[in-house]
């Protein structure tokens, strides 16, 4: 399966970001092969609409999965219509979430926020 991480660094030691929209990259994963691929995030300089362009990035890389602390209103529907799995990371260890998801110990994120429309904050 094809995963997707929001991450602070182009390694796998590095932490989960908070943050989906304005992460500065996505790791994405096959949780069969091993391989990781990082991603840099063209939204996050985006003015407004970070979360969308973000979610679309996701949705273009074919993932079935997002893992992540949070996620907006307007992420979340882009994430939703492409029939990609949100679950919520629980630390911000990368290998500690991929392992939980492959234990099936990982949550759906359910509590989905208004997002930060034009506030830029983290």
């Amino acid at each position: 399966m094809k995963i997707a991480i929001p991450v602070d660094g182009k390694s796998m030691e590095t932490s989960v970001c908070q943050s989906f929209g304005r992460t500065p990259y996505y790791l994405i994963y096959d949780t069969e092969s091993k391989e990781s691929i990082f991603l840099d995030n063209s939204a996050v300089a985006s003015q407004g609409g970070a979360g969308i362009k973000a979610a679309q990035t996701i949705v273009d890389n074919k993932v079935s999965a997002l893992l992540t602390p949070r996620c907006g209103e307007n992420a979340a529907e882009v994430i939703k219509a492409a029939n990609i799995k949100l679950y919520k990371t629980f630390n911000d260890s990368i290998k500690d979430n991929i392992d939980a998801l492959n234990e099936g110990k990982l949550s759906l994120l359910e509590d989905i926020h208004a997002g930060f429309h034009g506030h830029g904050g983290k």
